[in-house]
């Protein structure tokens, strides 16, 4: 309806439809909707955005002759100059004069907006909104193509090697070896439990059990006896530059909750009436880590 609409008003339809739903999702959502209701209707649109992506690349595709990107090379390479010119302008002196108002930006993400420059599916849309009776419609929806393609191939393989070479991902010696740790703890544990399996199965003898569980044990006790006292003493230090790592496992928690709990009521253990002021509770919790 939105895009039809500002077809009808002579604007453009794609950029109708971006800004209703920069309106519905910023205003829309947090004041008509419930916590589990945003959470579902933003699942929703994350595939249905996904599945919309999708649609669009394949439309170009059986639009775009190949040979044809070919005989427009030197073109395609003159529109990815001046978007790159105009992307070196709007970042590198806006950001040099933004420290005169607030905390200037380091140079080494400076570097990464200006390579994050990908182009995508918005891109393509906006050139397929073209009224077909325009003149040359067919050339700009190949510039636009090949300027993308270059953009998601040449750019977007590149910009984790950027990121790498500028050590802007870095990770800390703690965290490393925090890290290093929970995968021991992780495969210890998972050894014990094949174990206990094999040994429930009848095809580990006790005694073979036992000594293999304790030497797994071992490590177990030592990996969390280090991942304590790394804790302990650079807790504050964690819970700062790791946070991200604390979310994602406050959310895989949160997860485990809620899934119990709809179980239980699938199963008739609990009430419909006590399980959904919970669950609403949850989704909350779920949110604000989102949020953050």
């Amino acid at each position: 309806g939105t895009f039809q609409i500002g077809q009808f008003l002579g604007v453009s339809g794609a950029v109708a439809v971006v800004i209703a739903g920069l309106i519905f999702g910023n205003l829309g959502l947090p004041r008509s909707s419930s916590a589990s209701d945003r959470i579902t209707l933003l699942s929703f649109w994350e595939y249905a955005g996904f599945g919309v992506n999708t649609f669009i690349f394949l439309l170009i595709g059986i639009e775009i002759n190949p040979l044809t990107l070919w005989s427009i090379l030197p073109s395609i390479l003159l529109v990815v100059l001046a978007y790159q010119l105009g992307r070196i302008l709007s970042v590198y002196l806006l950001l040099a004069g933004l420290r005169w108002f607030d905390r200037p930006i380091p140079l080494p993400w400076q570097h990464v907006l200006f390579l994050g420059n990908i182009k995508g599916s918005l891109s393509m849309a906006l050139a397929l909104s073209i009224p077909l009776t325009l003149p040359g419609r067919d050339n700009i929806i190949e510039l636009v193509f090949g300027a993308v393609l270059f953009s998601l191939v040449g750019q977007g393989l590149s910009l984790s090697g950027l990121v790498k070479r500028l050590k802007i991902s870095r990770v800390s010696e703690v965290t490393e070896q925090a890290g290093k740790l929970q995968i021991q703890l992780i495969a210890a544990k998972a050894a014990q439990d094949e174990l206990d399996s094999l040994l429930k199965s009848g095809v580990l003898p006790k005694a073979v059990y036992e000594e293999l569980w304790a030497s797994y044990q071992v490590r177990v006790a030592e990996s969390e006896r280090v991942l304590r006292d790394l804790y302990n003493q650079y807790r504050a230090q964690q819970l700062k530059s790791d946070r991200s790592g604390l979310d994602a496992i406050r959310r895989r928690l949160l997860l485990a909750e809620k899934g119990a709990v709809r179980d239980a009521l699938r199963k008739r253990i609990v009430p419909e009436n006590l399980v959904q002021p919970y669950v609403k509770d949850l989704d909350e919790k779920l949110l604000s880590l989102e949020d953050d």
